[in-house]
C-alpha cells in the first residue's frame, strides 16, 4: 500500500513556480518516526491520515486558534496538555478531509476515541490520559468516518520511517487545498551534540492571525524543558504564524504542535541554560517563520508575496495592527494582483487600523524583489510623483516589500507577510465541498 502511496504522490500536479520550495533531501530529529496512508476519507483517494511518532516520551505543547467556535481536535488537546503539564506524549495523528468541527459531543467522542485507539495500536495500552494528540483538517460540520480512519491507524504504524521520503510524504499526506507540501528541517551543533529541527504545515486558505487558519508541527530531538518548550512555541508562533494573512478568514482548527524527544543528548535546555538557549531558541523561531511564509506563498490564488514592514509606531502591537490592516485589505490585494501601484488603498487600510499615525510624517514606499531603489509613493504625508513604468516594473515581481513609516515617537515595528487577491481564490472557494 505504501508504495501505491507513492505512486500517487509522484502524479501530484505541482505547479513549476513551486517545485524550489519542496526540499530534495534533510536532517530529520533522532527517535522520531513518521508516515501517511490513504485511509479513505477523501473523495479522491488521496492520502489523508498521518502520523509522527517517538518510542522515547515527548515534552509537547500547543497554540490554538481564539475562534470560539473550536473544533473538537482544539478542544481536546487543550484539555490533554493542561491535564499532563505538557509531559508524557509519544505521537500527533492528524486527519485531513474532514475538519471535525462543529460537531458536538459526538465529535469529541471520535476524537478521543482516535487517540485512545492510537495509543493501543502503538504500545498495546490505554492510558488514563492519552499521549497522543491530534489534528483535523477539512470540511466543516461532518462527523468523521472514525472506523475508516481506525483501519487507516493500522496500516500507518507498519509504514513509519525515518527517512525524507517519509517525512516528505507525512507533509503531502496533510495537504488539503495546499499545490506543494510544505516541510524544512535543520541541524546544528553546539558544544559536541548536534540537535535537529523539523517543521510541517498545511493552510493556503483561510489565513488570518490570530492564529492563521493552519496545522503546523514543530518536532525536535533536543531536551527541551516542558515549560521552556511552551513558552517558546508561543512567542515563535507570535512572530510567525500570527503575522501572516491570505484571505482574513480565521479556521475552526489552526494548531500548532510542537513535540521534544531529547534524543539528541546534551544538557535539559530550559531559558536559564544560556548560550544554547539563544542559539535554539533563534533555531526553532526561523523555523516556525520559513513555514509560516510558505503558507502564503502558497495562498489559494495567490501571484504574489508581499512583505509589509511596518516601523515607527507608538509600539509593536500597533505597528502589527497596521500591517494586519493592510494585509487584509482586499482592495490592496487586488491591487496588488492587477499590478496597480494605488497607494491611497494603502493608506485607507492603515487610518482605519486604530493606531496612532502622524499623517504629516507618514512614508509609504514599494521596494523590488531584486532591492533596486525603492519607489517613493507617500514622503512626510505628501504624494510623490509616480512613475507608473517604474511601479509596474516592481510589480511584476512575484515577491514584493510594502515599507511603511507611522511617524510616531515610539520604536515600535512589525513584519507582516500576505499574498495578492485573484480570480482563482473564488473558483477554489466556490466549490471547496464538491
Amino acid at each position: 500500500m505504501f508504495k501505491a502511496a507513492k505512486r500517487f504522490y509522484s502524479s501530484i500536479e505541482i505547479p513549476k513556480n513551486k517545485l524550489k520550495y519542496i526540499p530534495t533531501s534533510g536532517t530529520y530529529p533522532k527517535g522520531f518516526k513518521v508516515g501517511c496512508y490513504a485511509s479513505g476519507v477523501k473523495k479522491n483517494g488521496a492520502p489523508d491520515l498521518a502520523l509522527i511518532y517517538s518510542a522515547e516520551s515527548c515534552n509537547a505543547a500547543g497554540v490554538f486558534t481564539t475562534n470560539k467556535f473550536k473544533a473538537a481536535p482544539v478542544i481536546v488537546d487543550k484539555e490533554i496538555l493542561e491535564l499532563k503539564q505538557n509531559k508524557d506524549f509519544h505521537s500527533i495523528v492528524i486527519n485531513s478531509g474532514c475538519a471535525n468541527a462543529v460537531t458536538g459531543r459526538g465529535g469529541l467522542e471520535d476524537a478521543k476515541d482516535i487517540i485512545n485507539y492510537v495509543d493501543k495500536t502503538l504500545t498495546g495500552e490505554t492510558f488514563p490520559i492519552s499521549k497522543t494528540l491530534t489534528m483535523s483538517t477539512g470540511v466543516i460540520g461532518q462527523r468523521l468516518n472514525v472506523e475508516k480512519i481506525k483501519a487507516g491507524i493500522d496500516n500507518i504504524v507498519h509504514e513509519l520511517g525515518s527517512d525524507h521520503e517519509h517525512w516528505l510524504n507525512c507533509a503531502k499526506g496533510i495537504m488539503t487545498t495546499d499545490t506543494f507540501p510544505k516541510l524544512i528541517s535543520r541541524s546544528f551543533t553546539h558544544n559536541g551534540v548536534t540537535y535537529s529541527i523539523s517543521g510541517l504545515v498545511k493552510g493556503a486558505g483561510m489565513i488570518c492571525p490570530n492564529m492563521a487558519t493552519l496545522l503546523g508541527l514543530i518536532i525536535t530531538d533536543a531536551p527541551i524543558e516542558a515549560k521552556t518548550l511552551n513558552t517558546m512555541l508561543k512567542q515563535s508562533v507570535d512572530k510567525s504564524f500570527n503575522c501572516i494573512s491570505v484571505d482574513g478568514d480565521m479556521s475552526t482548527n489552526d494548531t500548532i504542535l510542537a513535540l521534544s524527544n531529547g534524543q539528541s543528548g546534551g544538557d535539559v535546555i530550559t531559558e536559564q541554560s544560556g548560550e544554547i538557549y539563544e542559539i535554539f531558541e533563534k533555531q526553532f523561531k526561523e523555523i516556525a517563520i520559513q513555514l509560516a511564509q510558505l503558507v502564503v506563498r502558497d495562498g489559494e490564488g495567490a501571484t504574489k508575496f508581499i512583505t509589509i514592514n511596518v516601523k515607527n509606531a507608538k509600539n509593536d502591537e500597533e505597528a502589527k495592527k497596521a500591517a494586519n490592516s493592510i494585509s487584509n485589505s482586499a482592495l490592496v490585494k487586488t491591487a496588488m494582483f492587477g499590478k496597480d501601484a494605488n497607494w491611497g488603498r494603502i493608506l485607507c487600510a492603515i487610518g482605519y487600523a486604530n493606531v496612532d499615525v502622524d499623517t504629516t510624517k507618514t512614508n509609504v514606499s514599494f521596494i523590488p524583489a531584486d532591492d533596486s531603489e525603492e519607489l517613493k509613493l507617500l514622503v512626510n504625508g505628501e504624494p510623490q510623483p509616480v512613475d507608473e513604468e517604474r511601479a509596474s516594473e516592481i510589480l511584476e515581481f512575484e515577491d514584493l516589500q510594502i515599507e511603511v513609516d507611522l511617524g510616531v515617537p515610539g520604536d515600535g515595528k512589525c513584519q507582516f507577510w500576505t499574498c495578492d487577491l485573484s480570480h482563482d481564490y473564488v473558483t477554489i472557494n466556490g466549490d471547496y465541498r464538491s
